[in-house]
């Protein structure tokens, strides 16, 4: 009955076999099965529209494992950009059907997103870490007083975290008087002897948006 569960709910098609892995006869394992630390860049254009924000996505170790098995780089464990290219490519398609886990509004209404541009992905050899980065178009420049801009994964398969910076987000080319607010998400807090346990998720989908609580999010307000 795990099968069903995953098959629905992979974030990269590989991810499939890992969560199988970590969930094979122990629902004990909760969610999330993934972390990413985040970095990234609100992006404008001359005119003062913004056109889209470009990310950094750091995934944790176990995943970054996991990701590069089977890859032959020419040295062992020394991955280049072009030893991870297809693997690029598969992580920003697969990630078209969650929506890039962003959640745009501007002026409250909801911003389309256009397909990823100059993704890549590389291979930090100290922590044995892949980092995608990828910039997300907006299907049109937006001029907003307000822009807000929510990253998290409604079913809580991924967990998703600013980097630990002073600035984990920045705005590239906006008007001097834009303000700019970071909110990180709160803590997961489950009651003494109580489990979120496999089972738990199991039943959970996507448009009950229960990962909404973590949501890291963005504000711009500008005059």
């Amino acid at each position: 009955e795990m099968t069903n569960h995953f098959v629905t709910k992979h974030f990269v098609r590989m991810i499939f076999a890992l969560a199988r892995l970590l969930a094979a006869g122990a629902s004990a394992y909760a969610h999330p099965h993934v972390w990413v630390t985040m970095q990234g860049e609100l992006v404008y254009a001359p005119d003062g529209a913004v056109t889209g924000v470009r990310y950094n996505w750091t995934f944790d170790d176990m995943f970054s494992a996991f990701a590069t098995q089977g890859l032959d780089p020419k040295k062992p464990g020394v991955f280049t950009r072009e030893d991870l290219a297809p693997l690029a490519k598969e992580n920003v398609d697969s990630l078209k059907e969650f929506g890039y886990f962003t959640f745009a509004k501007a002026n409250g209404k909801k911003i389309e997103m256009k397909d990823p541009t100059d993704f890549y992905l590389d291979y930090n050899t100290k922590d044995t870490v892949l980092t995608l980065h990828f910039t997300l178009p907006f299907k049109a420049p937006i001029k907003a007083k307000e822009l807000n801009v929510e990253i998290y994964d409604p079913e809580y398969f991924v967990d998703f975290s600013f980097k630990d910076m002073k600035e984990p987000i920045s705005l590239v080319g906006a008007p001097a008087a834009c303000k700019l607010l970071v909110a990180r998400p709160k803590e997961l807090t489950v009651p003494p002897g109580q489990q979120l346990g496999e089972a738990f998720f199991n039943q959970l989908n996507a448009s009950e948006n229960w990962g909404a609580q973590f949501a890291n999010k963005i504000s711009v307000k500008c005059p």
